[in-house]
């Protein structure tokens, strides 16, 4: 498999993970929010990938390198939140 389709498949791996956080938070109460947040956040980070796709590379041209830094940032701190959230529930 070529890099462009690869980055291709990608995007729509990370577009599937974010409908599945936006139904998770819009049908949920507990940690709506960061489910929305983190939804978001894969949805803008597949878009990332289709631009990669375009360029060849990640850190091609360097704004990219630092949005997709930005979302890794995002879904890093999204996590956090949610594994915490989901201990004190227990």
């Amino acid at each position: 498999m070529n890099g462009f389709l690869f980055n291709r498949v990608e995007a729509w791996l990370w577009f599937a993970v974010a409908a599945s956080l936006l139904v998770r938070g819009w049908r949920t109460d507990r940690q709506r929010t960061v489910h929305l947040i983190a939804g978001i956040l894969f949805a803008v980070f597949g878009t990332s990938d289709l631009i990669e796709a375009r360029t060849g590379a990640w850190w091609t041209p360097w704004w990219l390198a630092v949005w997709k830094a930005a979302c890794l940032a995002g879904i890093a701190w999204a996590l956090a939140h949610l594994i915490r959230g989901s201990r004190r529930s227990g």
